[in-house]
């Protein structure tokens, strides 16, 4: 197996597992459509021994309590459509299908921008591993294009 399948098969699998967290989500949410959102925030808050005085943690609860299950399934078809597309995505990949190749070229680009502003403005490890991540990515994808035409 060459280098470049290889590393298409490495890119298809961070796309499944992209995909696979995006179900994982869904079905979390599910869980919330049929209950009270703001109860489930305050128990969260509990649990991480937040300060529920502090006026950030009060806006969230505030927030929390305007969720409605049409707003949390909104989202959940959204996450659906994501995963959806990262699947088909990642098959591409592992089947080496030039289309998916573009499609995984131009998707990790268009993140670039926001990851680097995310950088920028609030700093931290995360941030920057995904970023590194995306980069790599985005670096291969264009160099396995670039190899084919």
């Amino acid at each position: 197996m060459s280098s470049v399948n290889k590393g298409l098969k490495a890119v298809s699998m961070l796309e499944a597992t992209k995909g696979l967290l995006s179900v994982l989500v869904i079905f979390e949410l599910h869980k919330l459509a049929g209950g009270n959102v703001q109860q489930v925030i305050e128990a969260l808050i509990a649990h991480l021994h937040l300060n529920p005085a502090n006026h950030l943690v009060q806006d969230v609860v505030l927030e929390a309590g305007k969720v409605s299950a049409a707003n949390i399934y909104l989202v959940m078809a959204g996450a659906s459509l994501y995963a959806l597309i990262r699947f088909i995505e990642a098959y591409g990949l592992w089947h080496s299908l030039v289309w998916t190749e573009w499609f995984a070229l131009l998707s990790g680009a268009i993140y670039l921008p926001f990851e680097i502003y995310g950088l920028l403005t609030k700093p931290s490890l995360l941030t920057a591993a995904i970023l590194c991540i995306n980069l790599l990515v985005v670096g291969f994808m264009y160099r396995v294009i670039k190899h084919k035409v």
